[in-house]
């Protein structure tokens, strides 16, 4: 089956289904705050192995004490899908780090 982008209406209830998710564009994103540097390397690394196992790779950005995950599907036109809700909520799946956001 085609991966096909997602409708507005489908993205924003999907969204609702993901407390701290948000849409920028045609992304889905959030950022996630930690305790220390190191702590953000180990999620950041964290979510590379999941990343790696579904084969659907987010656009990182590591800062201090922060995380920044986005996603959308590029064999779709850089659009929103419902394979990128999939990794993002693998990632909530983790159950770390509880952010303070």
């Amino acid at each position: 089956m085609p991966t096909l982008p997602l409708t507005d209406a489908e993205i924003a209830a999907r969204l609702e289904a993901l407390p701290g998710w948000e849409r920028d564009g045609d992304m889905i994103t959030r950022t996630y705050k930690l305790d220390t540097y190191l702590a953000g390397l180990a999620f950041a690394s964290a979510i590379g192995t999941l990343a790696e196992a579904q084969d659907h790779h987010p656009e990182l950005v590591i800062g201090w004490r922060r995380v920044t995950v986005r996603y959308n599907s590029h064999d779709v036109g850089g659009k929103i899908t419902a394979r990128d809700f999939r990794a993002a909520a693998a990632i909530e799946a983790l159950g770390y780090p509880r952010p303070h956001v």
